[in-house]
């Protein structure tokens, strides 16, 4: 017979009663003390799952409603709890019980026995016996896996509809009425709104917003709106202008159920650009209904307008088949691809023998049938007939709903205008070609004019050389000569600026800060300009360095102080000043230049100025206002071709009276300033190099000449050349070649520069000294020589060669 204890517990009670308890720490049921009795009792008659662990070893009992929790553990009965309870999460909870905590935990996921996931609520509260102490524990374990399904799978449907409520394209909103000092319904709130309604509506964060707050003096119309469809139910739509944002909407709102929710849900789409469009036909409708009027005595239709206009007008579905075309269209169309149409037809395929034209039609119209307005410009036509330019207006057509049924253009026939304005560029070409050869004429005029001067006092000097030689009048002699020398010079010096002026002479560019120019420079510049002027010199501390060729720069800014002496014929002062500038897109575009950092060096003067006519021409060539004989023109070419040969620019400032500023902008070369090498200083006389063979290449025979004799004097030993294929030669002998000094321009399809690359091909260290007297460019890579390569341009001093080749063979 069971014990008392057990009555009314069920099945458990009842395999409690039944269970062996020999050698179980518990014992037989009869044996428990009292405590454990009333823990088993509750525990058991309890109709949610409990369980009671109890004793030193946590010993498991548990109810019939705990069984679809323990499956098919049958041995649960009597086991350890860390071995028979089914949540794994209770054995930490038990821990703490049995130091005296009541503890209650919601939603603690397990797996059953079969690997089914499951979520129970726990609740452990500790059970003492007669002497107050924690004897064991009472669990409840309530099954919540049906209810965790059921609010997981709500999440889910929440999160596709959030998904799907933020995803539409057409704009949504819940509002819910309040009641107010207007009555009832008398305003309402925005409670829900996805992203598509401030695209729509314009109204962004509208969520919390009160509509009087938003609209004051349009919210009873729509309170009286929507509130008619929170009384009746009944759903609406509707289109309408809003007020505040200037948007057409095409709106549609229906109750949310039910009714005491007071909410009311709207959905809507913007139409602006739609009613725009019905406008724009409207508007064209009315003015073509006009010009019926006016034209025809309202005899005719719209379509008599359209069938009466020049300008070729289509309108096609979206299959390309004509719903409307005029005569004047389709006379055009006949003319250009041999094929009448007409309304009905298939514009695709009534080309269907011409498939490049079939082509070209479907391509013009496809943007159109896409939606899109735009204009443009093509030649269409049957190419063994006649080809045209034409203008075409393409919009898309709708229906009364705004559904896309097909496009319209207008077209105009533009072929003339096409052959004016490529006339005009063929006349502007011409006009442009015409400046070029008056410039060439001007500067040849000038040219012959300084070149003329200078070798007449060439020829004569050397004339008169030889008849005092004859006359034995040797005392003469030097006088002529340094007379025909000087002339030289100075026919040299034209030669540089007109090559300047062209940017086409050599530069050998070299890091350079420029300030370390100025200490001799200014006092050549005083030496120049005489007492009565005073020269001035700013020089910025930190100077940036630049990548410039110092003997030209030094003659650009000499020309530029020579200018503004001229310019203070009763004196004044001459100030140099160099400075870092930094150029933004702005000011360099103002420039010519790119943006970025510069070096800038300029010259002010104090003098009579530049009017503003005059200063419009002050780059040109042979342009100048000194009287005839006292300027050749050339100076300030000279600076501006050096400038922007240089990669930079040079820019003039000057007022009547005031005086005037030229500047030169040179690109700042990055790197270090102690990178910037020192200005090269004139050699001395070079001394005599025993063993150095050199090879000198012209096909002059005067200068190779001299070349050869001035090197030999000197103890060189030389080879001479006469073209390039010659000296090619010599260098693939045997012979051993210390330098080659070789002109530019050589005949025999062999230039200087090819023969220098070929050179280095045989012996990569080889020094190149280049002569030239014009400069080549495009030989010499635009200015920009490689190491171990120097340029000597004609005419050059003796000594200036001597020096330059034994500075090259003692870096050898």
């Amino acid at each position: 017979m069971a014990p008392a204890f057990l009555t009314g517990g069920g099945e458990m009670a009842l395999a409690l009663a039944q269970r062996d308890w020999t050698g179980a720490s518990l014992g037989a049921p009869e044996t428990w003390p009292a405590a454990l009795k009333v823990a088993a009792g509750m525990m058991l008659a309890s109709p949610i799952p409990a369980f009671l662990a109890w004793g030193p070893e946590s010993i498991l009992l548990h109810n019939d409603a705990a069984r679809s929790l323990l499956a098919a553990n049958s041995s649960a009965l009597g086991a350890p709890f860390a071995e028979a309870f089914p949540v794994p999460a209770g054995l930490a909870l038990l821990e703490r019980a049995l130091k005296g905590e009541s503890i209650v935990q919601e939603a603690i996921g397990f797996s059953r026995a079969d690997g089914e996931a499951a979520w129970c609520n726990l609740m452990f509260a500790p059970v003492r016996d007669e002497a107050g102490a924690v004897a064991g524990v009472h669990v409840l374990c309530n099954d919540i896996t049906e209810r965790v399904r059921r609010e997981r799978g709500h999440l889910e449907d929440e999160r596709r509809y959030r998904a799907l409520f933020e995803s539409m394209d057409e704009g949504f909103c819940v509002i819910e009425f309040l009641d107010g000092p207007f009555g009832p319904l008398s305003d309402y709130v925005h409670i829900m709104a996805n992203a598509a309604y401030e695209r729509h509506a314009g109204i962004p964060n509208v969520v919390g917003q009160r509509l009087r707050e938003m609209v004051p003096a349009e919210a009873d119309a729509w309170v009286a709106r929507y509130g008619e469809v929170l009384r009746t139910g009944q759903a609406i739509r509707f289109e309408q202008e809003l007020v505040a944002t200037g948007r057409h909407l095409s709106l549609s709102s229906f109750r949310i159920e039910p009714p005491e929710l007071r909410q009311v849900a709207v959905l809507f789409q913007d139409i602006t650009a739609r009613k725009q469009v019905e406008a724009e036909l409207r508007l064209l409708n009315e003015t073509l209904e006009l010009r019926v009027a006016e034209a025809l005595a309202g005899r005719r239709l719209l379509a008599d307008v359209v069938e009466g206009a020049s300008v070729f007008v289509q309108v096609v579905d979206r299959n390309l088949t004509w719903l409307a075309i005029n005569s004047a269209s389709a006379g055009e169309f006949e003319r250009i691809f041999g094929i009448r149409p007409k309304v009905g037809d298939n514009m695709v395929e009534l080309l269907a023998d011409y498939p490049e034209h079939q082509a070209q039609v479907r391509d013009v119209w496809s943007r159109a049938l896409a939606g899109e307005s735009f204009m443009e410009t093509d030649e269409f036509g049957d190419s063994e007939r006649e080809r045209r330019h034409y203008e075409m207006r393409f919009h898309p057509l709708y229906d009364l709903n705004g559904e896309r049924i097909g496009a319209y253009q207008f077209v105009y026939d533009v072929t003339q205008r096409v052959v004016e304005q490529e006339r005009l560029r063929e006349t502007e070409e011409a006009l442009r070609q015409a400046q070029k050869m008056e410039a060439v004429g001007q500067l040849t005029g000038g040219l012959a004019h300084d070149f003329n001067n200078l070798l007449a006092g060439i020829s004569g000097s050397f004339e008169m050389i030889g008849a005092r030689l004859a006359q034995g009048r040797a005392a003469d002699v030097e006088r002529y000569l340094a007379a025909g020398q000087g002339a030289a010079r100075r026919a040299a010096a034209l030669t540089h600026r007109l090559l300047a002026f062209s940017r086409r002479q050599t530069l050998a560019p070299k890091p350079l800060v420029i300030n370390r120019l100025m200490t001799e420079f200014v006092e050549l510049v005083r030496r120049t300009v005489g007492p009565s002027i005073e020269v001035e010199y700013v020089g910025a501390t930190g100077l940036w360095p630049t990548l410039v060729d110092a003997n030209q720069l030094e003659n650009a800014l000499l020309n530029l102080c020579i200018n503004a002496r001229d310019a203070m014929p009763d004196g004044g002062v001459i100030t140099i000043e160099t400075g870092n500038r930094w150029l933004d897109a702005r000011t360099a575009r103002d420039h010519g230049l790119e943006p970025g950092q510069y070096v800038s060096v300029c010259v002010s003067d104090t003098g009579t100025g530049i009017d503003k006519a005059t200063l419009e021409r002050v780059f040109d060539p042979f342009f100048t206002t000194k009287p005839i004989g006292q300027g050749t023109g050339l100076g300030l070419s000279m600076v501006y071709g050096f400038a922007r040969q240089s990669n930079g620019h040079v820019r003039i400032y000057s007022e009547v009276g005031q005086g005037t500023m030229v500047c030169l902008y040179l690109p700042r070369r990055l790197g270090d300033e102690d990178e910037a090498e020192a200005v090269e200083q004139p050699a001395g006389p070079a001394p005599v190099k025993a063993g150095k063979t050199v090879l000198v290449v012209d096909d002059e025979p005067t200068v190779r000449m001299l070349v050869v004799d001035a090197l030999e004097e000197l103890g060189y030993a030389c080879l001479e050349a006469a073209d390039g294929s010659a000296g090619l030669r010599i260098l693939q002998s045997t012979a051993e070649i210390d330098l080659l000094i070789t002109d530019v321009g050589l005949p025999g399809g062999l230039n200087g520069r090819q023969v220098a690359d070929a050179a280095r091909a045989l012996k990569s260290d080889l020094k190149v000294l280049f002569i030239t007297g014009y400069a080549e460019n495009a030989v010499l890579n635009h200015g920009h020589i490689e190491h171990g390569m120097e340029v000597l341009t004609k005419p050059f001093a003796v000594g200036d060669l001597a020096g330059r080749v034994d500075r090259m063979l003692r870096e050898a």
